[in-house]
Protein backbone atom coordinates (compact mmCIF):
# COMPACT_ATOMS: atom_id res chain seq x y z
CA UNK A 1 0.00 0.00 0.00
CA UNK A 2 1.64 3.42 -0.96
CA UNK A 3 2.65 5.53 2.19
CA UNK A 4 0.70 8.82 3.00
CA UNK A 5 3.73 10.54 3.78
CA UNK A 6 4.23 10.46 0.10
CA UNK A 7 1.55 12.75 -0.59
CA UNK A 8 3.59 15.82 0.55
CA UNK A 9 5.82 15.15 -2.24
CA UNK A 10 4.44 17.08 -4.46
CA UNK A 11 2.98 19.74 -1.96
CA UNK A 12 5.44 22.35 -2.67
CA UNK A 13 3.93 21.79 -6.39
CA UNK A 14 0.77 22.55 -4.73
CA UNK A 15 1.69 25.29 -2.88
CA UNK A 16 3.38 27.42 -5.67
CA UNK A 17 -0.07 26.71 -7.97
CA UNK A 18 -2.37 27.78 -5.13
CA UNK A 19 -0.04 31.41 -5.01
CA UNK A 20 -1.10 31.64 -9.36
CA UNK A 21 -4.57 32.61 -8.27
CA UNK A 22 -2.76 35.64 -6.26
CA UNK A 23 -1.39 36.23 -2.91
CA UNK A 24 -2.45 34.03 -0.12
CA UNK A 25 -1.71 33.92 3.95
CA UNK A 26 -0.97 30.42 5.12
CA UNK A 27 -4.40 29.17 6.38
CA UNK A 28 -5.62 30.26 3.26
CA UNK A 29 -3.40 28.40 0.62
CA UNK A 30 -3.71 25.06 3.34
CA UNK A 31 -7.62 25.74 2.25
CA UNK A 32 -6.89 26.18 -1.18
CA UNK A 33 -5.00 22.42 -1.22
CA UNK A 34 -7.77 20.57 0.50
CA UNK A 35 -10.44 22.07 -2.47
CA UNK A 36 -8.14 21.27 -4.72
CA UNK A 37 -7.22 17.69 -3.91
CA UNK A 38 -10.29 15.86 -2.41
CA UNK A 39 -9.24 13.84 0.30
CA UNK A 40 -6.15 15.64 1.45
CA UNK A 41 -5.30 16.25 4.72
CA UNK A 42 -3.48 19.35 4.90
CA UNK A 43 -0.82 19.36 7.68
CA UNK A 44 -0.27 22.43 9.21
CA UNK A 45 3.30 22.04 10.12
CA UNK A 46 3.95 20.57 6.67
CA UNK A 47 2.80 23.34 5.07
CA UNK A 48 4.66 26.15 6.88
CA UNK A 49 8.03 24.14 6.45
CA UNK A 50 7.21 24.12 3.28
CA UNK A 51 6.27 27.55 2.69
CA UNK A 52 9.42 28.62 4.87
CA UNK A 53 11.73 26.32 2.34
CA UNK A 54 10.33 28.30 -0.88
CA UNK A 55 10.75 31.42 0.51
CA UNK A 56 14.58 30.37 1.63
CA UNK A 57 14.67 29.22 -2.19
CA UNK A 58 13.45 32.53 -3.49
CA UNK A 59 10.28 30.63 -5.23
CA UNK A 60 7.80 32.95 -2.47
CA UNK A 61 7.89 36.20 -1.46
CA UNK A 62 5.83 37.65 1.44
CA UNK A 63 4.45 40.86 3.08
CA UNK A 64 2.71 41.24 6.94
CA UNK A 65 -0.93 42.28 6.40
CA UNK A 66 -1.51 44.56 9.51
CA UNK A 67 -4.71 45.91 8.76
CA UNK A 68 -6.77 42.64 9.14
CA UNK A 69 -8.04 42.25 12.65
CA UNK A 70 -6.38 39.91 14.88
CA UNK A 71 -2.44 39.30 14.65
CA UNK A 72 -0.76 39.96 11.79
CA UNK A 73 -0.45 37.35 8.89
CA UNK A 74 2.25 36.68 6.69
CA UNK A 75 0.58 36.62 3.35
CA UNK A 76 2.97 35.00 0.28
CA UNK A 77 3.28 36.02 -3.37
CA UNK A 78 4.74 33.73 -6.59
CA UNK A 79 8.02 34.93 -6.88
CA UNK A 80 9.78 35.10 -10.82
CA UNK A 81 11.96 32.19 -9.69
CA UNK A 82 8.73 30.18 -7.95
CA UNK A 83 6.90 30.41 -11.68
CA UNK A 84 10.29 28.90 -13.61
CA UNK A 85 10.09 25.82 -10.69
CA UNK A 86 6.09 25.21 -11.24
CA UNK A 87 7.37 24.62 -14.83
CA UNK A 88 9.88 22.92 -13.93
CA UNK A 89 7.11 20.50 -12.05
CA UNK A 90 5.19 20.81 -14.82
CA UNK A 91 7.96 18.67 -17.23
CA UNK A 92 8.23 16.58 -14.37
CA UNK A 93 4.52 15.67 -13.46
CA UNK A 94 3.77 15.06 -17.68
CA UNK A 95 6.61 12.29 -17.46
CA UNK A 96 5.52 10.76 -14.22
CA UNK A 97 1.61 10.93 -15.83
CA UNK A 98 2.99 9.25 -18.80
CA UNK A 99 4.77 6.38 -16.75
CA UNK A 100 1.33 5.85 -14.61
CA UNK A 101 -0.27 5.74 -17.41
CA UNK A 102 1.63 2.65 -18.59
CA UNK A 103 0.85 1.23 -15.48
CA UNK A 104 -2.46 1.58 -15.44
CA UNK A 105 -3.04 0.44 -19.21
CA UNK A 106 -0.44 -2.70 -18.12
CA UNK A 107 -2.96 -3.13 -15.37
CA UNK A 108 -5.90 -2.99 -17.30
CA UNK A 109 -4.69 -5.86 -19.60
CA UNK A 110 -3.58 -7.57 -16.80
CA UNK A 111 -7.16 -8.05 -15.07
CA UNK A 112 -7.98 -10.57 -18.05
CA UNK A 113 -4.79 -13.14 -17.01
CA UNK A 114 -5.84 -13.00 -13.52
CA UNK A 115 -8.85 -15.04 -14.33
CA UNK A 116 -6.32 -17.86 -16.34
CA UNK A 117 -4.13 -17.81 -13.61
CA UNK A 118 -6.21 -18.21 -11.24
Amino acid sequence: MPSSSRQSRHLPAFILLALTEGPLHGHAIRSALQETLPGYKADPGATYRTLQALEEAGDVTFHWDTNSRGPARKVYALAPSGWEHLDQWKTDIEKRLAFLQIFLDRYDRSKGMRVHLE
